[in-house]
């Protein structure tokens, strides 16, 4: 049986940041990373040192202006009424930037002169010492300081560096760094893709071309290693290998405990393991350790982490390589749209959605999961939970790190509610429009859209809420929960709800009565759901108690989730719209036809942002058709005021 690893220890983050820095500080040569380059290709650089004037500049008297040479002093008195006349001997002709004649300390425009026909000058002004005259240094002088140590080099520094006679400049060299994709389940994705992904198990290379775009938007000169397989020779060979020509080593996955996991015994042999385990989520296996006095991350293998940890450990390392000042993250305060539980005892990092609903900037979880690379897509900013908090509740107030400038984030609708596909196509053909309109959305449930709204913390909520009483959608809880808030309730579409079951129903399932006392998993939606309530409504109808379905406690908070579990296997059935089960090839069971609306509070009405929702649902054909093309849609009252209060 193979041996497992074990952590070092959970490290506090604030202790292995101080372990590495120091680490990094005492490296050989740790001053010295600097290189002479033309001034030609250094635009952008930072340089190392002070960067001094070689010559003046300019490094002659030269003319200024179109005219003649003169000497001043030959000039005086000279006016309107008394015209002082030069002989041809007594000036000379120049163009811009000309030197001047010797013996001559002024010019006069060309347009300031009147010649004579036997080639005298008239003049009728006198002039000035050095009148229209560059100066030797008047722009610098020999010996000035051009640019300081740590600057970086604009093309106006090129310049007037070039001016003085610099052709060479120091500066502090780009990093090299290699990153290191390892993993024998990892596939490239430049072959038969199709035929590699029906093997269970293999899993894309992309987290190498995240990792090395990330090291090159902070300057550095990343590149990539073809995938090591789980080794310890081939992995020991590549890592030395790696800290012989680089600046710093990435290695991507192989960070953990399981039996594959290399990269910590390695890098223990080749050099010295800092630290092996930070209390942090995500990311706790990171790796920081220095081989042969250049430092080496051993990163985790799921995305979220390993950009998290790059960002962590890396940023400022890759900053400061070039001489420049880590950049700092603009910070801002929030309103948390949904509860957010965390583990005490780590810092947690999670990644949030922004937009301005009023004078109230609300955040949003994007995402959960270290592998959720579309929570690092959606990202606008981070919220960091320290490690004695279990958690921030709805509606608190929260400190976010922007990951996202806020005038994108100004023009970000927030959505809060209930889920449905549609809102993907209208997401980019809003993204499609100019200027950009952003959404923002968080899939908590009909109930939680009213909510969102009452509070003032969305511009509009998706429901689709059937009161079982009246048979009808929606209104009944809005009279109920919303009965003082100003608001308009407008149908999106009438959809289609019913089991999604895999392709070809294998287990033969015609309803959800089959569910009950079976082996067949169910996999249900959140409580406060529409589609939970639908499901709840079914059981009773059927006189199904809920605790006759295996499953019936496991939640998602999407349709495309539920889809996904049943695409899957970890589920055998779950409700949820048509659209949902067209999109990933699976079977469905037709339930009921129930109305999809949308709640939009009447202060927004005018807001450019619900105006051009609007403007989309009811009147823009291509939109239209993209959603009929899914499946399950009738947009038979698209656009249409279905309540108003």
């Amino acid at each position: 049986m193979k041996k497992r690893n074990i952590f070092v220890r959970n490290t506090p983050l604030d202790e292995a940041l101080k372990k590495w820095r120091q680490a990094l500080e005492q490296m050989p040569g740790a001053g010295d990373r600097t290189e002479t380059i033309r001034v030609d290709d250094s635009l952008g650089r930072v340089t190392a040192g002070p960067v001094f004037a070689r010559f003046s500049s300019p490094h002659y008297n030269g003319a200024a202006m179109d005219g003649i040479a003169v000497r001043f002093n030959d000039l005086a008195g000279a006016s309107e009424a008394r015209p002082v006349r030069l002989s041809p001997d007594s000036f000379a002709f120049v163009n811009t930037g000309n030197a001047m004649p010797p013996g001559f300390d002024g010019v006069v425009m060309i347009e300031d002169v009147h010649l004579t026909e036997d080639g005298w000058a008239e003049l009728t002004a006198p002039a000035t010492p050095w009148q229209h005259v560059r100066t030797i240094g008047e722009d610098i002088v020999a010996t000035e300081l051009i640019l300081p140590a740590g600057h970086v080099i604009r093309p106006i520094d090129m310049g007037a560096m070039l001016a003085t006679g610099i052709a060479e400049v120091a500066v502090h060299r780009i990093p090299e760094v290699l990153v290191i994709p390892t993993g024998s389940e990892l596939v490239q994705p430049d072959g038969n893709l199709d035929q590699a992904l029906r093997s269970p198990g293999k899993i894309i290379e992309f987290n190498s071309r995240i990792l090395a775009g990330y090291l090159a938007t902070w300057g550095a000169r990343a590149r990539r290693s073809p995938v090591v397989a789980d080794n310890p020779e081939d992995l020991r060979r590549a890592v030395r290998e790696a800290v012989s020509r680089h600046d710093l080593v990435v290695l991507n996955a192989g960070a953990s405990a399981g039996s594959r996991d290399y990269t910590a015994r390695i890098l223990e042999e080749l050099g010295t393991v800092l630290v092996h385990g930070v209390a942090i989520k995500p990311g706790k296996p990171v790796i920081l350790a220095m081989v042969d006095s250049t430092p080496v991350i051993g990163l985790p293998g799921y995305p979220v982490s390993a950009v998290l940890t790059l960002d962590l450990f890396v940023r400022d390392l890759i900053y400061t390589f070039q001489g420049r000042e880590p950049k700092k993250r603009d910070r801002v305060t929030a309103l948390l749209s949904r509860p957010v539980a965390s583990k005490m005892g780590v810092d947690e990092f999670v990644r949030m959605t922004l937009g301005k609903v009023g004078d109230k900037l609300m955040a949003t979880p994007a995402g959960k999961g270290a592998g959720a690379v579309m929570s690092l897509v959606r990202a606008d900013a981070l919220l960091t939970i320290g490690a004695g908090s279990e958690g921030i509740g709805a509606g608190e107030e929260v400190e976010v790190e922007l990951l996202r400038p806020l005038s994108q984030v100004q023009s970000t609708l927030v959505f809060i509610g209930s889920h449905d596909n549609i809102l993907d196509i209208m997401a980019n053909e809003l993204h499609r429009q100019r200027p950009v309109i952003r959404i923002s959305s968080a899939h908590v449930g009909s109930m939680g859209g009213i909510t969102a709204i009452r509070r003032n913390e969305a511009h509009l909520a998706g429901t689709h809420l059937l009161d079982e009483e009246s048979g009808e959608y929606n209104i009944p809880f809005i009279r109920r929960f919303l009965a003082d808030v100003p608001l308009l309730l407008i149908n999106l579409a009438h959809r289609q709800q019913g089991l999604l079951v895999a392709p070809g129903n294998p287990r033969g399932i015609s309803g959800i009565h089959d569910l009950a006392h079976s082996d067949l998993i169910f996999i249900n939606r959140q409580r406060g759901a529409g589609t939970r309530l639908l499901t709840d409504k079914v059981l009773r109808r059927e006189k199904i108690d809920p605790a006759a379905i295996r499953g019936y406690g496991n939640e998602e908070y999407t349709h495309m989730n539920v889809a996904a579990a049943v695409a899957g296997g970890s589920a055998d059935a779950g409700m949820g719209i048509l659209a949902a089960a067209n999109a990933l090839g699976l079977e469905f069971i037709p339930v009921a036809e129930e109305r999809y609306d949308l709640i939009i509070l009447k202060r927004f009405m005018e807001d450019e942002k619900i105006m051009a929702v609007l403007q989309l649902i009811r009147y823009n054909r291509n939109f239209q058709n993209k959603v009929l093309a899914l499946g399950g849609y009738d947009l038979r009252d698209c656009g249409k005021v279905m309540y108003e209060q």
